[in-house]
């Protein structure tokens, strides 16, 4: 099952034109998250209890579709992240992007299942910041809603409310 998802999720990144970065998600040791959103898409693993490796795409409306490899580094849980990566694919920059940056989030809600996050990051070329809400629908489906803010140094910014699924397994 694990791997018709994970090939789900490979087809989903390479054909999707699903503008954020991946949401802040709370994930067990060894469990994976694939999701996809307005318009992006990611899949994360969380390789031991303080790394999280991910691999995104975006669809931005001036900056063609950039790619992303990242890590997330807890450092107090999974409430106080460290966030570091690389970006490229961003068409009117022409530049290819290492960042980094921090994330926030609260602890999950058990009873009604919610918990709200904040990130930033910042490259040579851009910086991004995000503000959402992870509402678990059923035991391993999560629905994410986000608002974000994309501010490259060069054409225009792009901001939004934005809608996403998150599947962990």
């Amino acid at each position: 099952m694990k791997k018709y998802a994970l090939f789900a999720a490979v087809i989903g990144l390479s054909i999707s034109s699903a503008v954020t970065a991946a949401p802040i998600n709370h994930l067990g040791t060894h469990d994976t998250a694939v999701g996809v959103g307005t318009k992006e898409a990611y899949i994360e693993h969380k390789a031991t209890d303080e790394i999280t490796i991910g691999v995104g795409r975006n669809d931005r409306d001036e900056y063609g579709n950039p790619k992303d490899v990242y890590m997330q580094y807890n450092l107090l849980g999974q409430n106080v992240r460290l966030m570091g990566g690389y970006r490229w694919g961003m068409d009117q920059a022409n530049e290819n992007n290492v960042y980094g940056g921090l994330a926030l989030s609260t602890p999950t809600i058990p009873v009604i299942g919610f918990n709200a996050y904040a990130s930033y990051i910042a490259g040579k070329d851009f910086n991004e910041s995000q503000v959402g809400l992870n509402k678990s629908l059923i035991a391993n489906l999560d629905l994410n809603v986000n608002y974000h803010n994309f501010k490259p140094d060069h054409g225009k910014r792009e901001s939004g409310v934005g809608i996403g699924l998150t599947m962990s397994f």
